[in-house]
């Protein structure tokens, strides 16, 4: 259990690539496991109870992909990665069901780090995959469960990044790929240790850009890091930058009629992200004797977003509001009658956003590898504190259509002037635009302070039992700079949220080739400014868009049971097995607002649960190496729920209720977004010592689609089949489609060649086979046909569309290295 200062960063080591230098560990090596986010003594990972999956840079470079995420949805067990945003550094991860989506209104569940800092973004706990470049990563753990140890969000699990340094990356690579879509990456990267080997440091800038796949759709991201740091026998600190300036255009969701056999399609445009990023971090480790580590870190984070949405316009107006009466005087008295019906407002929209987020906070613990009452025990106690704060606004730029009274055959007035231009883009000005308004402005207030502690205490050379405990006390203030504390749809409010989180766990190894396990876990997860001030069912929002009123919100508490084994059949194969159960209570969700067709609100939803199991084999034989994976997840809602969507079929007005288009969930009904089965592959053959060859194949069964939480849409049947709707807009239907997307099988390639002298070969292919699939569908409305003119309102199915065939071809070199290179 006494394990030398080296062996804290042991993961973050065996996974790294020196330049111009062997690996000096390989994965084999890598038996150790910090028990928090912070680095601390290690513990064998044999006696952890979990199913721990690791991931090495030099399998994540090597591999098809162009973020961690993409690694990570070939290879790891019960993960899958989603371009909901329609970008592919804008990925949606989810592992056993639970979200790391970079979009808000995303159910978000795992918890992102980063050399021990969290990294989720505080205006909506999302992760920003193109804030973490792919060429600093030293190491990587997906650690699952609700393990409290990785505080908030860690609902389903949490990812563990570590950065590599000077130590690992020594001397200058220069690397350079072109491919497919336009796409142009350069990396320029230089590592060092000094003379006397107490410093080392370590920079890297790359730059990529590409066209896309789909139309309107480029890319153009930089991406800085840079780390220093210092060591003697006793002490270690490390400082580290990381810098972003990415331009991201992720067009997403396509209504299927719109596709016609051209799947690079969009929908509407622009949706451009401009992600501006500075990340400063100091850690450190300090033996105090052979026996007790202090360690931790402090950071400052600046994170600023900018966002540009053309979209479709759709909003309700109540009779008797005085938006109504503004309108109705624009429009005539048609909107103004003395019934209780709605106006319904269309035409194209521009929503800019801006939000400008500053973090900063500290962790600290202490570590004591002390025996307790003669047997092996490691005892952790810690603190940290967190504080954001966050200031977001939102503008729109509204250009009419029309308008229409809901539910009425009233002629109300159409413009003649288009809103939108051949290429969906809005045309802001003409009969029907209205001058810029300002929609959403708050300042918001988040701090979380925390302490926790965990044991693992081995009560003999077989049994060994861990548990631990962490409190965490979270407090938002929002506060409303756009109308006041006075107005009743205020965002102002204050709300408070405390719990304690406990884990236990226990660990069986009968022999050095079996370990068997079993834990318990409870996480939780604290809404934050964004959720809070989107949660009045009576003022729904546009994400990322406006906000109104806050009605207060309960935190998400998960649990969760985990049982596993892991070992060895022989020398050659390994393999690990778990099962798993997780309930989520007071889940919070983004649905549909009452009486409105394109806005929505957080809220509540009772229960949900999710439950699998994963099988895992591998092996290597002389030079070939392979593995193999299973994963059944099955994600359900645990409470009964009404949901809100015009295009799914069995949504209706029952008993006359004001709200429109309700259909039920029940309990047992699917969550959509989640394939139930999934099978992944991977194989690698050393041709020769210097060329290798490699290949993934992944499988993932249908899933249902957003907008069909109950599992009963009907394709093809009313509100979907054609007909004639009700007020002067509507016209022919065409067919929602189906409430899945069906099941897809994709294989890639990647080979690298040395040809010695520091230069190096690769080339890298996806969909091979160039199949056409869907990785995502939702149910909802559009105000285009399938020749893209605006008009009638459709219902239809919007899909995102799986990438085709592509590759790309690379060159780097290296010079300078490590002297055990030479």
């Amino acid at each position: 259990m006494k394990i030398k200062l080296s062996a804290i960063v042991a993961l973050a080591l065996a996974s790294s690539v020196s330049l111009g230098a062997a690996e000096k560990l390989t994965t084999s090596t890598i038996n150790v496991y910090s028990a928090t986010p912070l680095p601390s003594l290690g513990l064998p990972l044999n006696i952890i109870p979990a199913n721990i999956q690791i991931a090495t840079p030099k399998a994540i470079n090597a591999q098809s992909g162009v973020s961690l995420a993409d690694y990570m949805n070939t290879n790891m067990q019960s993960v899958s990665a989603t371009e909901m945003g329609g970008n592919p550094w804008q990925p949606e991860v989810t592992f056993r069901g639970y979200s790391a989506s970079p979009l808000l209104g995303m159910p978000q569940g795992m918890s992102t780090y980063v050399d021990g800092v969290r990294v989720n973004e505080p205006f909506g706990d999302v992760t920003l995959w193109d804030k973490i470049p792919n060429f600093a990563i030293g190491g990587m753990q997906l650690v699952p469960g609700s393990n409290p140890m990785y505080g908030l969000n860690t609902l389903g699990g949490a990812i563990a990044i570590q950065t590599k340094s000077g130590r690992q990356a020594q001397g200058v690579g220069i690397e350079a790929e072109y491919g497919s879509w336009n796409r142009q990456r350069a990396l320029v990267e230089y590592g060092g240790v000094s003379k006397d080997g107490s410093m080392d440091f370590y920079i890297g800038h790359q730059t990529t850009k590409e066209d896309g796949w789909r139309q309107f759709s480029p890319s153009h991201l930089n991406q800085t890091f840079a780390k220093t740091g210092w060591q003697s026998e006793k002490t270690k600190l490390d400082l580290s930058y990381i810098g972003t300036d990415n331009k991201l255009i992720g067009n997403g969701f396509t209504p299927e009629h719109m596709l016609s056999g051209d799947r690079d399609q969009i929908h509407t445009r622009p949706d451009w992200t401009n992600n501006y990023y500075h990340h400063l971090a100091l850690n450190g480790s300090h033996w105090v004797n052979n026996d007790v580590m202090l360690s931790g870190n402090a950071y400052y984070r600046k994170s600023n977003r900018h966002t540009k949405n053309g979209d479709l316009y759709e909003s309700e107006l109540a009779h008797g509001s005085a938006q109504h009466q503004i309108y109705g005087t624009r429009f005539g008295t048609a909107c103004v009658g003395d019934d209780d019906e709605p106006c319904e407002l269309r035409g194209s929209v521009l929503n800019t956003g801006s939000t400008k987020q500053d973090n900063y906070g500290f962790a600290g613990q202490m570590t004591f590898n002390q025996d307790l009452m003669g047997k092996k025990n490691q005892f952790i106690v810690g603190t940290g504190f967190d504080y954001s704060l966050i200031r977001y606004k939102q503008s729109e730029l509204v250009n009419l259509y029309g308008v229409e009274k809901i539910g009425g055959m009233d002629a109300l007035p159409t413009f003649s002037d288009p809103v939108f231009d051949s290429s969906r883009e809005p045309i802001l000005t003409g009969t029907g635009a209205l001058p810029q308004t300002q929609t959403v402005g708050l300042t918001g207030k988040q701090w979380t302070a925390s302490l926790f502690a965990t044991d693992t205490l081995s009560l003999n050379d077989k049994w060994h039992l861990n548990a631990g405990a962490r409190y965490n006390h979270t407090k938002v203030d929002n506060d409303d700079t756009l109308r006041g504390a006075a107005s009743p749809q205020t965002l102002t409010a204050v709300d408070d949220y405390k719990r304690l989180n406990p884990s236990i766990g226990i660990t069986h190894t009968p022999t050095d080739r079996l370990s068997i396990f079993g834990t318990y876990s409870e996480s939780s997860r604290a809404p934050t400014s964004i959720e809070l001030g989107c949660s009045n069912p009576d003022y729904g929002c546009l994400l990322p868009s406006a906000m109104a009123d806050d009605p207060p919100l309960k935190q998400v508490v998960a649990k969760t049971y985990d049982f596993g084994a892991r070992g060895s059949l022989t020398e050659e194969i390994k393999w690990n097995a778990s099962i798993y159960h997780a309930m989520n209570h007071q889940d919070l969700m983004f649905v549909t607002a009452r009486n409105t067709i394109s806005r929505g609100y957080y809220t509540n939803v009772g229960r949900t649960e999710r439950q699998g199991l994963d099988l895992g084999l591998s092996g290597q034989h002389d030079r070939f190496k392979w593995n193999a994976s299973y994963s059944y997840i099955s994600a359900e809602f645990d409470s009964d729920l009404t949901l809100i969507n015009s295009a799914n079929s069995t949504a209706s007005n029952v008993g006359g209720s004001p709200v429109k288009n309700m259909y039920y969930v029940t309990k047992g009904d699917r969550m959509p977004s989640i394939p139930e089965h999934q099978f992944k592959a991977r194989a690698q053959y050393d041709v020769t010592p210097n060329w290798s060859v490699g290949s993934n194949l992944v499988y993932f069964s249908d899933q249902f689609v957003l907008g069909n939480e109950n599992n009963k849409h009907q394709a093809n049947s009313a509100p979907c089949s054609s007909g004639t709707g009700v007020g002067g807009l509507e016209g022919n239907r065409a067919a929602c489609g189906s409430g899945k997307i069906s099941d897809y099988t994709v294989v890639n390639l990647d080979t690298q060649y040395n040809f010695g002298g520091g230069w190096k070969a690769f080339a890298k292919a996806i969909n091979i086979f160039d199949n056409d699939y869907y990785v995502a569908g939702r149910l909802a409305e559009t105000g285009f046909n399938s020749a893209g003119v605006f008009g009638d309102e459709i219902k239809s199915r919007g899909v995102i569309p799986g990438a085709p065939r592509a590759a790309w071809i690379g060159m780097r070199y290296e010079f300078g290295g490590a002297p055990e290179a030479k």
